[in-house]
């Protein structure tokens, strides 16, 4: 029986600590809990691989979007379920005397009694009767009402960081096409390089934000966005991309506050990838071969956008590129999240431009639309 108790303590010890560094004290990069580690690895792992199977691109992503919201309440259910199991553990081991008349008090009376304490139940049909027992479940009821008092003000936390989130996401789509593209980024800011500069501020300030968010709470990382062509790695390597480049030399472009958003944006991903341990490595096949970056500046130039040219400019994008890329990719394979081109597709468009009830009409339209995509940027 004592060693029922200890457990009992350890159990409550190691769900009171998980909870306050993952709620109350959440900002550090690396984290000693182990118990929410071990959850995320073990459900995710099964989830992404039931992801795999399935082959309509639209039906895993509602799938894998259902897993960060479901995770998070599992979780919680977890926790509670750990400190109910914990108290009852704690009565058992010490023999609470409870008003019960028919035979000795089992293991499910004592968890009884502490499911109902802990949720403040107050049915009053199982009670203890020592003072021991009386103090330990004044403990519970109060343990559980802070407990539940944190979840309430834990949730809206969750979502606010993800609304903030999706936010520039949603904005990026006309800036930079569905999904983004650092050239197309370019060709749609080639006459007006100030809002460029604007909007590269604004992301400086987002991967801040986001990397604030999500290493507090990891699990706004399963969130996944509202449309299946966007996701915040998505967003983030294009504005990584476009700052790579406008860093290798674009004319007129905003070099400065390129350096600044690429900066943290990448130590955004970086210290991401330190969460989920994804051990960095080269995407695979190479996201901009030779043949693309010709593509890529040829494109550029037929909107007037001139792309430093050059073995040194091509020296230079490759390191950059090493700079993020393998963390990005580690990161997108592990959350299912695609990564953008460096060439956007030439004929889509973007999501602001389609709707459920236009899709018959779409193909036929779609060079208009093209076109007026142009004229609004």
């Amino acid at each position: 029986m004592i060693l029922i108790g200890i457990f009992g303590v350890a159990l409550i010890a190691i769900v009171l600590l998980e909870a306050f560094e993952a709620i109350v004290l959440p900002r550090r990069v690396t984290r000693r809990f182990w118990l929410t580690k071990l959850f995320y690895r073990f459900t995710w792992e099964p989830w992404a691989w039931m992801a795999r199977k399935i082959v309509s691109a639209r039906r895993r992503e509602n799938y894998l979007g259902v897993y960060g919201p479901l995770s998070l309440l599992v979780l919680l259910a977890i926790w509670a379920a750990g400190l109910v199991f914990g108290f009852a553990m704690l009565h058992w081991s010490r023999g609470s005397r409870l008003n019960i008349t028919e035979g000795a008090a089992g293991f499910g009376d004592y968890l009884y009694l502490s499911g109902t304490t802990f949720f403040t139940l107050g049915f009053g049909d199982v009670v203890p009767l020592d003072q021991t027992g009386r103090a330990l479940a004044v403990l519970e009821a109060g343990m559980g009402f802070a407990f539940l008092a944190l979840i309430i003000g834990y949730l809206p936390v969750i979502y606010q960081g993800f609304s903030r989130r999706e936010v520039n996401i949603s904005l990026l789509d006309a800036r930079a096409g569905s999904p983004p593209t650092s050239t197309e980024l370019l060709r749609r800011h080639r006459d007006n390089m100030q809002e460029l500069e604007r909007l590269l501020r604004d992301w400086e300030r987002w991967s801040a934000d986001l990397m604030e968010s999500h290493l507090s709470y990891p699990v706004l990382c399963y969130y996944r966005s509202q449309h299946n062509n966007q996701s915040w790695i998505a967003a983030l390597t294009a504005i990584l991309d476009t700052c790579a480049l406008v860093m290798v030399g674009v004319e007129g472009a905003p070099a400065r506050q390129a350096r600044l958003t690429f900066a943290m944006a990448r130590h955004a991903v970086v210290d991401l990838s330190q969460i989920f341990n994804t051990e960095p490595r080269p995407p695979s096949p190479d996201r901009l071969t030779a043949d693309d970056f010709l593509r890529l500046r040829a494109a550029l130039a037929r909107c007037n956008v001139k792309l430093s040219d050059g073995a040194e400019a091509e020296q230079k994008l490759a390191e950059l590129r090493a700079m993020y890329e393998p963390y990005v990719y580690s990161l997108a394979d592990y959350l299912f999240m695609p990564i953008p081109r460096w060439l956007p597709a030439t004929t889509k468009l973007d999501n602001w431009q389609t709707s459920a009830w236009g899709k018959a009409s779409a193909g036929t339209s779609a060079q208009a639309a093209l076109e007026d995509k142009d004229e609004l940027i």
